[in-house]
């Protein structure tokens, strides 16, 4: 059997994911397409590599061996193709990020560590994008890379590259009476009518909480009340002073200690996409698309609940 990078990297990701459905996502692959090269794969080798419907998914002895042979050759081959990219373009280059995610540092400092080892000859500059707005300098040139979950569309020359979507959920303290019911999953706009709603100090144009879940319904909360700190935002759910709306990666911990419950915000759930921005002139730059790729690969290594996009568009909406 010729074994292929792909084979190699498609098992990778089922092993990362858990699920067939997550992979596929993750490889921009439909679920078919994906089941059908594992089929190939495994009618080449006459053994299957993993036990379909288990829970969680398991591996045969076939599977964990190609596994291995892919922890050995892929990291390999992403360090060679780095190289090669250095070579062809040159490896100085200036990368100035701002973000407009309070709580996008617990992948982002991560992805930085490795980029910067990575690709030591950039000079990388990080700073927030809370007091001023920072996409119009980004197409000014001012910026090179804008994280952000709220494209301007108005904007011209910028591109705006998924990273990945997650779910905004409601933090609610555990003596909350709607905590209190064992069957209660999710919240309306309504019932959030009497709360006091915590949020980062940023615009409230900025928070998804309003834009996409109370605004729309009409609805104004009793009072808002600023943190600047998740910790701190947490911290006061958990003692009955309001409620706040957070992304699932950023609650998962706070959730794993008992401090608070969660309700999803609605009954499907609110989710958005997190971009890179960044002018249309880069994308060609090799330590750019390096980096796109570090932070997707951190994110979706350390991040709780987050999901592939599947469209890359130039100009995009929030999800």
């Amino acid at each position: 059997m010729m074994i292929e990078l792909r084979h190699l990297r498609a098992l990778s990701v089922l092993r990362e994911t858990g699920s067939l459905v997550r992979a596929a996502e993750r490889l921009h692959l439909t679920q078919s397409a994906l089941s059908h090269l594992f089929r190939e794969m495994e009618d080449r080798l006459g053994q299957e590599l993993f036990i379909r419907k288990s829970r969680p998914l398991r591996f045969t002895s076939a599977g964990l061996r190609l596994l291995q042979l892919g922890d050995d050759i892929l990291p390999q081959v992403a360090i060679a193709q780095r190289d090669l990219s250095r070579l062809a373009s040159g490896q100085a280059g200036r990368l100035n990020i701002a973000i407009e995610c309070h709580s996008c540092y617990q992948w982002l400092m991560p992805a930085l560590n490795t980029y910067r080892d990575d690709w030591p000859e950039v000079e990388l500059d990080l700073c927030s994008g809370f007091h001023f707005d920072p996409l119009p300098a980004l197409v000014r040139g001012d910026l090179d890379l804008v994280v952000t979950s709220n494209p301007d569309p108005d904007l011209k020359g910028l591109h705006y590259e998924p990273l990945f979507s997650f779910e905004m959920c409601l933090a609610i303290s555990r003596k909350h009476p709607l905590a209190q019911e064992s069957k209660r999953r999710w919240v309306e706009p309504q019932e959030l009518a009497g709360e006091v709603q915590i949020t980062y100090p940023v615009e409230r144009e900025r928070l998804d909480i309003f834009q996409h879940f109370l605004d729309p319904a009409g609805i104004e909360p009793a009072g808002v009340r600023t943190a600047e700190l998740t910790v701190m935002m947490v911290q006061l759910v958990a003692s009955g002073r309001g409620v706040c709306a957070l992304p699932n990666w950023a609650l998962h911990e706070y959730l794993q200690k008992g401090f608070v419950s969660q309700l999803q915000l609605g009954i499907e759930g609110l989710w958005s996409t997190l971009y890179a921005a960044v002018r249309e002139d880069m994308l060609e730059q090799p330590y750019l698309t390096d980096f796109l790729k570090t932070a997707r690969d951190t994110s979706f290594a350390n991040l709780q609940g987050v999901r592939a996009t599947k469209t890359s568009p130039s100009v995009a909406e929030p999800a």
